[in-house]
Formats: C-alpha cells, structure tokens, sequence
C-alpha cells in the first residue's frame, strides 16, 4: 500500500470526524471543536482529544492524549478502538467506513474483509462491541425500561447492535437479530469478552430463539461493570437483576458476572473493603453465595448478602416498584453505606 494511499485515507477520515469518533470512540463526547474520550482504545474518560475541525494547529482528526503524550490521527484511532494488528485491516475497515472500494481489487470484486478471528474469542468480542453504538435511543434502552430499568446513567458498558448474528447450533443458519452487547472487562478495563442478549425488533421481549443469552470470550474472574468500585461494591449473576439493584442504589459500583459460576469466581478489586453479593433466589444463586463469602472472608473482605423477595431484584422491582425496592435493600445494607447511598438515590 503506497504512502500517499494511507495518507489520503486518513484525510478522508479527517473530514468525517465526529462521525469517526461517534462510531469508534462511542465512550467520549464532544466539547467545543473536541472530541474527548478517555484513550485511544475507547476507555471512558477525557484526557484524549481529537480535533473535529480544521484550525492552525493543524487538520481535523489528529489527536494527542494528555495523560500519555501520544498522538497519531484517526487510522490509529481505527487500529486500537478495534484490536486490529495488520495495517491492511486497518484500511480495509477506513475504507469500509468511508464506504470506498478496494484499490487493490477490479471493480467487479468486493473488499477484502479483515482478517478471520476464532469465533468466540476476545478477539472476536472486541470487534463486536466495537460495530456496536451506545445504548440512548436505541432497542436496548426501550428494553431495559421495558423491563422497569429506568436509571441507566454509566452504562457505557452496553451498547446495541442492529443485526447481530445468531446460530441455533453449529450447523443450523445463520439468521440476525437486534441484540444487547455488553462488555466483559477485568479489574484493569481492558476488554475480555461479550455479552449478547438477543431482543424482539419491537423490544418487547428477547427474541423468540433457544438460548437469547450467550457470552463469549475470557469470562472467568472478570465481569460486565456499572461504576468505578473503590471500597465498596456489589455483584451478582445477571445483567437485569445487577440493573435493577442499581436503580435503588445508583452510585454504588456493581459487576455481573454473567452466571452463577462465574459469580462465585469473580476477582477482587485490590481497593475492596467490603463486598454486597447480589443472590439470585435458587440453588445455584445459594452456592455461589457460600463460595463468594468463603473467598472473599480469606481475602480480608467483608461479605454480605443482598436477597430478593422473589427470584431475584429485577422480578422484585417489576413487581413492588423503585420505592419498595429501595426499602427492602435498606433493612440489608450496613448503617454506613445505608447513610452514604440511599440517601442520595432517594
């Protein structure tokens, strides 16, 4: 690939640049002729800065991060928002963005896709979230409300994809379905699977398939995470139910680890004082209680038992409502962190 090619591709980008930062970097925002995001690799925060327009200091799409002192311009933002290693993926996704043919192929022939990754791999979920687009208008918002989700501020967690690929096993079609994506990180942020929560096209309901939930990628100790925890946290099997308690108390950190196994194997954060265990109300949400609490007392970390009234705090807010939620909790929570966050959720 000559240069120039690469040269004019990055120009090209330049010109679309908020759209770029929209698609690739979904977790920052714009301020003034700014696009500011965390880094490079789509990590909430603002010490990167991508100029959208034009101006003396130089042409739209360049970037630096503060924190780091790195710079590059928006083919770098391509290369790490998506894990990409070969430069020749890298132009093929611009191009595909830019919606641009090949240069390498005749008219006639399509463009070369990126790469193969194995199916399932962590490779293949940071691809997934990375077509994805944040939650705020989409199926995935209507869902959640659906489902009497209503508070869903730091959720950059979850996104929505609008044909995601679905395969009832290993030789049956292919077909596409919306779907709930959501991010499987370790304690460092850094992405190591997926979550697909296949839906109805009116959102009503996940979709009428064999299994509309399925993870993908490194799953073991890590989790899908709503906060930043530090002393305190919460965590619990499900999406919906970790959701739900959230509503009641919002500014408390909380993780899903996708399954009641997982559950029981999750990671600590090494700042971790004090851990709530979100118990889903059956016999595997018994043993992976017992074996958090075992875990986490060896670890020097209080453990203590949220419990619903019914199968779980997602069928206890649908059924009881925000208010009796919030109460039910309080009569579980320490005075301390009763004080410190339902206070100011109510």
């Amino acid at each position: 690939m000559p240069r120039h090619d690469a040269t004019d591709l990055a120009r090209r980008l330049g010109e679309h640049a908020e759209a770029v930062c929209r698609h690739y970097l979904s977790n920052g925002r714009r301020s003034g002729n700014y696009w500011q995001v965390g880094d490079v690799r789509n990590i909430p925060g603002r010490s990167m800065f991508v100029r959208l327009k034009a101006s003396p200091k130089g042409p739209p799409g360049k970037w630096t991060d503060a924190a780091t002192g790195q710079h590059g311009d928006l083919l770098d933002v391509i290369r790490e928002s998506m894990g990409l290693i070969d430069f020749k993926d890298v132009l093929d996704e611009a191009r595909s963005f830019l919606a641009m043919p090949d240069a390498t192929t005749a008219p006639d022939q399509t463009r070369r896709t990126p790469n193969p990754v194995p199916t399932g791999s962590t490779e293949a979920s940071r691809r997934l979230f990375a077509m994805s687009q944040p939650i705020s208008g989409t199926l995935v918002e209507t869902y959640l409300r659906g489902r009497g989700i209503t508070i869903l501020q730091g959720t950059g967690s979850l996104r929505f994809h609008s044909r995601c690929y679905y395969r009832p096993d290993d030789h049956g079609p292919t077909e596409t379905w919306p779907a709930m994506i959501a991010a499987v990180t370790d304690l460092d942020a850094r992405l190591t699977g997926a979550h697909r929560t296949w839906l109805m096209p009116d959102a009503t309901s996940k979709a009428p398939v064999d299994t509309p939930r399925r993870a993908m990628g490194d799953l073991l100790g890590h989790a899908v995470r709503f906060g930043v925890p530090y002393s305190v946290m919460a965590a619990g099997e499900g999406i919906e139910t970790t959701l739900s308690l959230r509503c009641a108390v919002p500014d408390m950190a909380m993780a899903a680890a996708l399954s009641a196994a997982h559950l029981a194997a999750i990671l600590f954060p090494p700042t971790l004082r004090r851990l709530y265990i979100i118990r889903d109300n059956d016999p595997a949400g018994d043993g992976a209680r017992d074996s958090l609490i075992e875990r986490a007392t060896d670890a020097g970390i209080e453990a203590l038992v949220l419990s619903p009234v019914m199968g779980d705090f997602n069928e206890d807010l649908r059924q009881f409502g925000l208010d009796a939620l919030r109460a039910e909790i309080a009569d579980q929570l320490i005075r301390t962190d009763r004080l410190r966050y339902l206070k100011r959720a109510a």
